[in-house]
C-alpha cells in the first residue's frame, strides 16, 4: 500500500505516550518501533489496522486527518458524491438512517450512495473466479489483509484476487455514472481504506476518506448546515451486499458456502485468526480454493468507528436494517442494476512492498538474549510485559531495529534492583563519609583549640611542678605542710597528663614506624594485660600470609589497650571479647568487639571529642578515646564504630573497627 500521502496513517503523540507496549501487543505487523522508550509507528510497515488506536488509553495515537482535504473538495466546482460503507447501521444505530443521510448531503454532497452496491459486483465476480479456475485465492475485499501480505508474504501476491474492494466498485460504477470529474468520497469504519484509497495501483478511483469518527466530527464542526431534510441513497441501490461488513458477509452475499466436509472456503477473522490463516496458507496447511480473510471482526468492528457497543449488538443492528431496506426495495430492479454494471473494470493488481527482514542466526539471537540478561533457557519467561509473545521474538525485534532490551519488564527489574543495592551501598558510604568529615571537622577544630591551650598551660604549669617540688623536699617530713606539698605535686602531675594527652589528641607527638608482626603483637599484648576469668576471649588472625605492617608499635598497643580495657568496663560479670585482625595488600584491619552493655546511639557522634565520658566524676579524663583518634590518624588510618544497646534490634554490644596503612611510605606522610 504505498501512500501518495505524505503524511503516515497514524502517528503518536509523544507527550501522551506512556511506553505501556499495549500498541506493540496488539499491531499483528509489528509496525510499532520503541525508539527512547517511545512508541513510534513505522509508515512503510503500518497495514492501517488502528488496532494501535483502538487499545490506546493515553489517547496517543492519532489518525491522519481528511477533514480539511475533504472540506476543499467539497468547496470546489466539481460534483462530489459520498459513498458510505454498509457499516453505518451500527455507528448511526440511534437516528432514523434517512436522517443521517440528509446530514451527510447537507454538508455539500452532491450525491450519496451505498458502497453495499460495489459489495455486490464483487461477490459476484468473486463467485466467477472460483468458478472459472482452480486456482486458490484469498479474497482482497480487506486492505489491512492484503497490505499485510504484500509486505510480509509478497510470495502470495499472485494468489490474491485480482478484483477491486466494494469501495474502488462503487467509485467506478459511480464516475461511469456521472463522469471521470466526479470527486469520491468514502465514508466508513476503517482506518486502512486511507491508505487503500491512496495507493498508486487505485491512484484517482477515490479522492479521500472520512472514518465514521471524523464524519461525526464534521457535523460538530459545522453545525449551520445540518438544517436538512430526511433523503434516500441515490441509485444504484444495494441488496445483501450490505451484508459485507458482518463475518462471512462477502460468502452471503455471493452465495459461497463455507463447507466445513469440502473444505473449499475457509473464513477468518480477527488480528490473531487472520494472520495464522495466512501463515497457513502459505505453507500450503489449507487445502482451500477461496481464504476469505477481515482483520477485524468484521468491518463493524473497525478502528474508525465511536460506537462503544458490543460485536453482536452491532451484527443485530446490521441484520435489522438490511431485512428493514430489503422489504422496500424491489429484487428485480436490484438484479437489474447489478447486469446494468457487470461490464464495468473492477479488476486491479498488487504491487510488492516487502518489508521482510532476513532473520539473525543463532548465535546472533543469543547474544542479543545474553544482553537481556537471558543466559539460558530458563530465563525466558515469555510473559509478554514488551509487547510480544516470547523473549526471542523480543530479541528479533531488536535486531529488527524495532524494539529496545529496556522493554523487557523482568531485565528492567532485575537491573532496577542492582541499582537499588548500589544507592544503598552509596548511601551508606556517603553516610558514613559526612558523618566522618563533620567528626574530622569537629576534631580538627578542638584539636587546634587543645594545642593552644595545652601549649599556653603547659610553661606555668611546668614552674608549678618545679617549684612545689622544691617546696616538698625544703619541708621535713614531719611537718603540717607536707602533705599538702604532696597534693599539688600529685594533682600538678595529673594536670600534665591531661596536657600530655591534649597534645597527643591534638596530634603534635610523631609516630616510631618499623616493621612489626602484627599477630605476634597482639599475643604478647594478650599476655601482658589482666583479663578477668568471667571474660570470654577469642583471636582470629586472617593475615598469616603476610602479617607485617609498619606502625609504630608503642602506640598501637596503646590504642589496643585503652580498647580493650573500655571494653572490660562494660562487661563487670560476663561477656566475650573478640579481637579479628584482617588485611589485604594495602591494609591492616583490627576489629575488637564485646558484647557489653553497648553504646546510646546519641553519645556515638562525641565518642572522640575530648573530656566526652559517661563514667562517674574522678574515674575518666575522657582523652582516651581521642588519644586514640589522634594516634590513627598519625598513622593516616580511620577508626570507627558500631554499637547497640536494644536487645530487640540484634546483638547488644560495641564493635570498633581500624584501618592501618601496610606501607611505611603512607605512615609517614603526614608525620
Amino acid at each position: 500500500m504505498r501512500s501518495t500521502s505524505s503524511k503516515p496513517l497514524v502517528t503518536t503523540i509523544k507527550y501522551k505516550c506512556r511506553t505501556c507496549y499495549t500498541c506493540v501487543r496488539e499491531c499483528p505487523a509489528k509496525a510499532i518501533r520503541i525508539s527512547d522508550g517511545q512508541a513510534e509507528v513505522i509508515p512503510e510497515r503500518c497495514i492501517g489496522c488502528g488496532n494501535c488506536v483502538k487499545v490506546c488509553s493515553q489517547n496517543a495515537k492519532q489518525v491522519h486527518s481528511s477533514i480539511p482535504n475533504v472540506r476543499q473538495i467539497l468547496k470546489s466546482k466539481d460534483k462530489v458524491v459520498a459513498i458510505v460503507a454498509p457499516s453505518f447501521p451500527a455507528e448511526f444505530f440511534d437516528s432514523n438512517y434517512r436522517k443521517i443521510l440528509g446530514k451527510i448531503k447537507s454538508l455539500g454532497f452532491d450525491y450519496i450512495n451505498e458502497v453495499g452496491f460495489g459489495a455486490e459486483l464483487v461477490a459476484r465476480k468473486m463467485k466467477e473466479l472460483l468458478e472459472k479456475s482452480d486456482k486458490k485465492y484469498i479474497a482482497t475485499t480487506c486492505p489491512s489483509v492484503f497490505g499485510y501480505i504484500k509486505r510480509y508474504n509478497p510470495e502470495l501476491l499472485s494468489n490474491l484476487a485480482p478484483v477491486v474492494s466494494p469501495m474502488i466498485a462503487t467509485a467506478r460504477v459511480l464516475k461511469k455514472i456521472h463522469g471521470n470529474q466526479l470527486k469520491v468520497i468514502f465514508i466508513g469504519p476503517c482506518i486502512s481504506k486511507k491508505g487503500e484509497a491512496y495507493a498508486d495501483e487505485v491512484k484517482g478511483d477515490i479522492d479521500d476518506v472520512l472514518t465514521f469518527y471524523e464524519l461525526k466530527k464534521m457535523f460538530e464542526l459545522f453545525p449551520e448546515n445540518l438544517e436538512h431534510p430526511e433523503v434516500e441513497f441515490d441509485l444504484p441501490l444495494a441488496g445483501k451486499g450490505n451484508l459485507f461488513p458482518i463475518r462471512r458477509g462477502m460468502l452471503a452475499t455471493a452465495e459461497i458456502e463455507e463447507d466445513l466436509i469440502s473444505g473449499d472456503v475457509v473464513s477468518a477473522n480477527g488480528k490473531e485468526h487472520f494472520i495464522d490463516a495466512v501463515q497457513e496458507f502459505a505453507a500450503g496447511s489449507l487445502d482451500a480454493k477461496l481464504l476469505e480473510v477481515l482483520c477485524c471482526d468484521g468491518c463493524i468492528m473497525g478502528a474508525g468507528m465511536t460506537t462503544k457497543e458490543p460485536l453482536y449488538k452491532r451484527r443485530t443492528r446490521i441484520s435489522k436494517y438490511v431485512r428493514a431496506v430489503s422489504k422496500q426495495r424491489d429484487d428485480k430492479k436490484l438484479q437489474e442494476n447489478i447486469n446494468l454494471y457487470k461490464d464495468i473494470d473492477i479488476s486491479r493488481v498488487f504491487y510488492d512492498d516487502n518489508q521482510k527482514v532476513i532473520n539473525p542466526d543463532e548465535k546472533t539471537l543469543s547474544d542479543i538474549l545474553s544482553k537481556m540478561g537471558k543466559l539460558q533457557k530458563g530465563d525466558e519467561l515469555n510473559c509478554g510485559a514488551c509487547g510480544y509473545e516470547s523473549c526471542r521474538k523480543h530479541a528479533l525485534a531488536i535486531y529488527k531495529g524495532l524494539a529496545e532490551p529496556q522493554m523487557c519488564l523482568p531485565y528492567v527489574i532485575d537491573k532496577l534492583n542492582v541499582t537499588i543495592k548500589e544507592l544503598n551501598i552509596s548511601d551508606e558510604k556517603l553516610d558514613d563519609t559526612r558523618t566522618a568529615l563533620i567528626q574530622a571537622e569537629k576534631l580538627a577544630s578542638m584539636g587546634q583549640l587543645a594545642a593552644g591551650i595545652a601549649h599556653e598551660v603547659n610553661n606555668p604549669l611546668g614552674t608549678v611542678i618545679m617549684y612545689s617540688n622544691l617546696l616538698k623536699e625544703s619541708n621535713t617530713i614531719d611537718t603540717e605542710t607536707h602533705e599538702d606539698l604532696e597534693m599539688i605535686v600529685s594533682e600538678a602531675n595529673r594536670c600534665k597528663k591531661i596536657v600530655s594527652g591534649l597534645l597527643d589528641f591534638a596530634r603534635k607527638n610523631k609516630v616510631n614506624v618499623k616493621d612489626v608482626n602484627i599477630p605476634e603483637m597482639m599475643d604478647r599484648f594478650l599476655k601482658t594485660i589482666r583479663i578477668p576469668e568471667y571474660i570470654d576471649v577469642e583471636i582470629i588472625n586472617n593475615i598469616r600470609e603476610n602479617p607485617n605492617a609498619f606502625i609504630d608499635h608503642d602506640q598501637i598497643i596503646q590504642v589496643v589497650t585503652n580498647l580493650v580495657n573500655n571494653s572490660l568496663h562494660v562487661m563487670p560479670e560476663k561477656g566475650k571479647l573478640t579481637i579479628t585482625v584482617n588485611g589485604d595488600d594495602e591494609n591492616i584491619k583490627l576489629t575488637i568487639a564485646d558484647t557489653g552493655s553497648g553504646i546510646p546511639q546519641k553519645n556515638l557522634s562525641k565518642i572522640f571529642e575530648p573530656f566526652f565520658t559517661t563514667k562517674k566524676a574522678g574515674q575518666g579524663t575522657g582523652l582516651g578515646l581521642s588519644v586514640i583518634y589522634g594516634i590513627i590518624k598519625m598513622h593516616n588510618g580511620d577508626i570507627s564504630v558500631k554499637s547497640n544497646t536494644d536487645a530487640e534490634k540484634g546483638p547488644i554490644g560495641t564493635c570498633f573497627n581500624i584501618r592501618l596503612p601496610r606501607n611505611k611510605v603512607v605512615n609517614l606522610m603526614k608525620t
